[in-house]
């Protein structure tokens, strides 16, 4: 493996629980790659081996061509930001900010320069001689992620450092975050269970489940091109159809039957070579499905259904429906552009017509029921095999 950071075949068991599995991932010099999963899928385990505070049961972590699987946590190049920030309370931000050169006796004047430089990049320096008490919850999370940085760690661990605040404040420090990184050059591991962080910060995604990574790849890569269900139904909403291949159009397209929507034509494009007769499972977003009062003008890509609305929801910039269409229950959303011109939305138990362009769905390597917790709890209907969505 060629990345700065390498994490090689780790497994971590406790008792009975696997809570790694073989988990191998390569993380590029100066990128931001976050860990992504439900809670008890093993990103904490996994971040807390690249700090030190756990031991793999086997495989190996390297960083920057060296083994440090079993090196304590200070004799680390790296540092890590806690979701509870973990300030000294009795302290103030500069000296919180100040504690690891301090302790590892560098001079005033190079620790004095330093803080200086890194209450600025926290944009910390009016509240420097604050208490943790006196400051806003993401002011503590800047302090904290300052006092990391000013060791000059070569990786930095990132524990759900958002979980803690609201969603405007969330907003905020990802793009503080994404500045800081900017400046700094250095490689982030990041934790966190919320797809939004992790689609917004990331590089490189890797996202796991029951120990185990399920797909790594850019953002749009694991948005648009899910490699499982898993996959699909934790990263944003999504429709899954099941069907059976009918016939070939050529060898870009196929028609599918799709029983649970009561059709033997649907258009699908061919993410991989299909035969006659195979099952397939497709990943349809919400927003790549058209809703309309009337009839849509035809295209030969696009398969139309006619549905019957169950439930609208307004959501600002666009609404949400659930759609009745055959035995399953569509998800679907539609963006307002200038809503005021627009026509008169579609409403509760209203005809209407849905557009399925074949270039929009992506067929799954796999499908395996998402956990309920992990899927919305509105608008759920039929899915593959008796799941929810």
């Amino acid at each position: 493996m060629t990345g700065f950071l390498n994490i090689e075949g780790v497994t971590k068991r406790y008792g009975e629980i696997k809570a790694l599995d073989d988990v191998t991932l390569e993380v590029s010099k100066g990128k931001i790659f976050s860990l992504l999963g439900p809670s008890g899928c093993g990103k904490t385990t996994l971040l807390r081996i690249c700090a030190g505070f756990e031991d793999p049961d086997a495989g190996r972590v390297i960083l920057d061509g060296k083994d440090i699987t079993h090196l304590p946590p200070n004799r680390r190049p790296v540092n890590t930001v806690f979701q509870n920030y973990a300030l000294f309370p009795h302290m103030s931000v500069r000296d919180n900010i100040a504690f690891g050169p301090r302790t590892a006796g560098r001079g005033k004047r190079e620790v004095d320069s330093k803080v200086d430089y890194y209450l600025d990049l926290s944009q910390m320096r009016s509240h420097a001689d604050k208490k943790p008490r006196e400051l806003s919850g993401g002011q503590r999370q800047r302090v904290a992620i300052a006092r990391a940085l000013i060791n000059e760690p070569q990786l930095l661990l990132l524990d759900e450092p958002l979980a803690a605040l609201d969603l405007k404040l969330r907003q905020r420090m990802l793009v503080e975050l994404d500045d800081i990184h900017d400046r700094t050059g250095t490689t982030f591991l990041f934790v966190t269970h919320d797809q939004g962080e992790a689609m917004g910060l990331s590089d490189t995604v890797a996202v796991l489940n029951h120990g185990r990574v399920e797909q790594v790849g850019t953002p749009s890569e694991i948005y648009e091109a899910p490699r499982t269900g898993f996959v699909a139904a934790f990263i944003g909403d999504t429709n899954f159809l099941d069907g059976v291949v009918v016939g070939k159009v050529d060898d870009e397209y196929s028609r599918v039957r799709v029983d649970s929507l009561g059709r033997d034509d649907l258009l699908v494009f061919n993410d991989r070579p299909l035969s006659l007769g195979e099952e397939i499972f497709l990943s349809v977003r919400p927003e790549k499905i058209g809703v309309s009062s009337r009839p849509p003008a035809p295209n030969p890509k696009v398969t139309v259904m006619v549905g019957e609305v169950e439930e609208v929801i307004y959501l600002g910039s666009f609404t949400k429906f659930w759609v009745r269409v055959g035995a399953q229950r569509l998800s679907v959303q539609k963006q307002h552009d200038i809503f005021i011109l627009e026509d008169k939305p579609p409403s509760w138990n209203d005809k209407v017509w849905l557009s399925l362009h074949a270039d929009y769905g992506y067929i799954l390597d796999n499908y395996q029921k998402a956990d309920e917790a992990l899927l919305p709890l509105s608008g759920k209907g039929a899915a593959p095999g008796g799941a929810v969505l």
